[in-house]
């Protein structure tokens, strides 16, 4: 006897179709699991074998197969509990499961459904190869339910899958308003305005985030760079339904997902401690799993004490600045997460912190100085677009309390520049000014004499390297968006120009 049951699999953040093919044949009692399955998926013969019990039904005595299909993938995970279960009980007491149906779960051996991870992606991915019914545990029905054009149905234990199938358990499928979930306007508990002074980090930060150009803070411990960078996603533009599906997806492979707040709709803000290894930022472990620079996708990448991480951590930041993912390759197999983030680090400009401190005396000799600023390599220091000074709040300043500007209107102008890019990019895979290609530049960067005067003059006193060149040019480019102008005039490539040196560690 033999039949089939339709479920799916994770390869990164993307889903494929499983065909869980159940044969039972005389013979002694055996229980084989093939098709590469990893440890947990050998696992669910015990599971299926005490759920089976507990909720009623008995495994049938005799030899029996499963194969996972297809075969030459790497299969993991648990939840391919629930669909062997039900293809026994198929064969065993012919429970009718339609072929049209992806089943997913994780059975408890008492027979209750539990979570599984990437519900989410294996949904969209399954959609789109035809598929429009699906059976998934009960915290994962409204993940699954994300996804507009197909049926969910969430269960809470084995009984009401078999009593579903069976008839005599009426289910609606999951109905949610995804759209009304999205356009809720997110609230923050920080705001821009509560930063008092920092003029010049709050323009970065407003530039940074206009065309996502990646973002140095340098400047004594108590100045605020922290601070600052809490607050970005304050003032970044909300993401679009598409966008939330992606960010979901890597949080719900991750297993990460909260099943109360099925969507992610703020943007992402991560900051891991400065002794993470290059493996918890890029990603690892047996089977691949997204790291910190995939878990900050269309968000924030916060990098606090920059040059306390690892030179291995800091150099794994080169491909995913470059090119927008990243691939991790292990011996359970080699995958591509998405991971298009923008980049603030924060760090001091020398060991003791005070180099460059109005108020306190650096300490630190020429060599250590020298040495500290060496731990960020010349080719990461030039893939950031933006390099500013935080010095200490002056006294005054800090005593009055007059609040700054809010995010709420800091973002109405980034959304207005955002909007350019949008009409600007318009049929093309280009989101953002700083994932402009070089003929994307010479297309867009229009800029007046003065302005080519200015920035002839810089590449000649800076010694600007082809990329550093082209990367005033790209955040020339969104200032003058900033102001709604067409073309870069003289003062939008002077600030481009000032925020690519740094005033008081000209050595960096």
């Amino acid at each position: 006897m033999f039949c089939r049951i339709k479920s799916g699999g994770i390869i990164g953040i993307e889903g494929f179709e499983v065909d869980v093919e159940v044969d039972v044949a005389s013979g002694l009692p055996q229980f084989h699991i093939v098709g590469l399955p990893d440890k947990a998926i050998n696992e669910a013969k015990e599971r299926v074998r005490s759920a089976l019990k507990n909720t009623g039904f008995q495994l049938p005595l005799k030899r029996i197969t499963v194969n996972l299909s297809p075969s030459h993938l790497k299969k993991q995970g648990t939840h391919y509990d629930l669909p062997i279960a039900l293809g026994l009980l198929k064969l065993s007491i012919g429970v009718e499961v339609r072929e049209d149906t992806v089943v997913l779960g994780e059975l408890s051996l008492d027979g209750k459904i539990n979570a599984v991870k990437g519900v989410l992606p294996i949904v969209l991915s399954l959609k789109r190869a035809g598929y429009r019914r699906f059976v998934v545990p009960t915290d994962n029905e409204k993940e699954a339910g994300l996804v507009e054009g197909v049926e969910v149905y969430g269960f809470s234990s084995l009984k009401e899958v078999v009593d579903f199938f069976g008839g005599s358990l009426e289910k609606r499928p999951v109905s949610l308003s995804v759209r009304d979930i999205l356009w809720q306007v997110n609230s923050f508990s920080v705001d821009l305005s509560e930063v008092y002074g920092q003029h010049q980090a709050k323009r970065a930060l407003e530039i940074g985030v206009a065309g996502m150009h990646h973002l140095l803070l340098i400047g004594p411990p108590g100045a605020g760079k922290s601070m600052l960078a809490k607050r970005i996603v304050t003032i970044m533009p909300p993401m679009s339904f598409e966008e939330a599906l992606e960010v979901t997806s890597i949080y719900s492979v991750a297993g990460l997902l909260d099943p109360k707040t099925p969507l992610i709709t703020q943007r992402p803000f991560r900051s891991p401690l400065s002794n993470a290894s290059d493996s918890a930022l890029v990603g690892g472990g047996t089977v691949p799993q997204p790291g910190e620079i995939s878990l900050a996708h269309r968000g924030v990448l916060f990098l606090d004490e920059f040059p306390e991480f690892s030179r291995k951590a800091i150099e794994a930041l080169r491909q995913p600045l470059e090119d927008g993912q990243v691939t991790v390759s292990r011996v359970g197999g080699r995958v591509t997460f998405p991971a298009q983030f923008l980049l603030v680090v924060a760090m001091n400009p020398c060991f003791c912190g005070n180099y460059g401190n109005p108020y306190r005396a650096c300490v630190c000799t020429p060599l250590q100085l020298k040495q500290y600023q060496k731990r960020i390599s010349a080719p990461i220091m030039d893939r950031i677009d933006l390099r500013v000074w935080v010095n200490p709040v002056e006294k005054e300043e800090l005593l009055s309390m007059n609040s700054g500007e809010t995010s709420e209107s800091v973002r109405k102008r980034v959304l207005r520049a955002v909007e350019i890019q949008r009409e600007r990019f318009k049929g093309s895979s280009t989101k953002f000014n700083s994932r402009m290609s070089n003929e994307e530049v010479k297309r867009y960067c229009v800029m007046t004499q003065e302005a080519h005067n200015l920035l002839r003059s810089a590449v000649e006193k800076l010694d600007l390297t082809a990329r550093g060149y082209m990367k005033v040019l790209k955040v020339a480019r969104t200032v003058a968006d900033l102001e709604g102008e067409e073309k870069i005039a003289s003062h939008h490539m002077a600030e481009a120009i000032q925020l690519r040196i740094k005033e008081k560690a000209p050595t960096l």
